[in-house]
């Protein structure tokens, strides 16, 4: 059992398995981790020029929750803001990471602050990150900006 606050990726096959099961939602939702939110998304961002992420991740998200039972509403499911904040931290991460193995990125990726759980915390309040505004749409931080 690893010591690390996270799960890491073995190769970058297993990284490349989760954003092409998201994208074909075929990905078991017990897998969908924040581990794998975070993967697909570097994986999306490097690998797949063909997508436009910032256009596309919401509705690859909500199709894949509702494929897998989930459901996309003011409580539960897709949040727009911790979405599209996180596509930005990890742009961010990725200028100071350009190149190297996928699973070694994403892993160095889990193992910064920005890979925390807690991050979206530096630049919002609780209040305003989980209000339901912020799950409908995105909405900006409240406490600093967005790297």
């Amino acid at each position: 059992m690893s010591d690390l606050p996270f799960r890491p990726f073995a190769d970058d096959a297993a990284v490349r398995r989760v954003g092409e099961r998201l994208l074909a939602r075929t990905l078991p939702r017990p897998e969908w981790t924040h581990e794998a939110h975070l993967a697909a998304c570097l994986y999306l961002l490097t690998e797949r020029p063909d997508i436009d992420v910032d256009a596309r991740i919401g509705d690859t998200i909500r199709t894949y929750n509702a494929s897998v039972g989930g459901v996309n509403d003011d409580t539960q499911g897709y949040h727009d803001t911790i979405t599209h904040a996180s596509v930005a931290g990890v742009r961010a991460f990725l200028k100071t990471q350009p190149s190297g193995g996928l699973a070694d990125r994403v892993n160095a990726l889990l193992g910064s602050a920005t890979g925390r759980r807690d991050w979206l915390l530096r630049f919002y309040s609780p209040e305003r990150l989980f209000s339901v505004a912020a799950r409908r749409a995105f909405v900006p931080p409240d406490l600093a900006p967005l790297p």
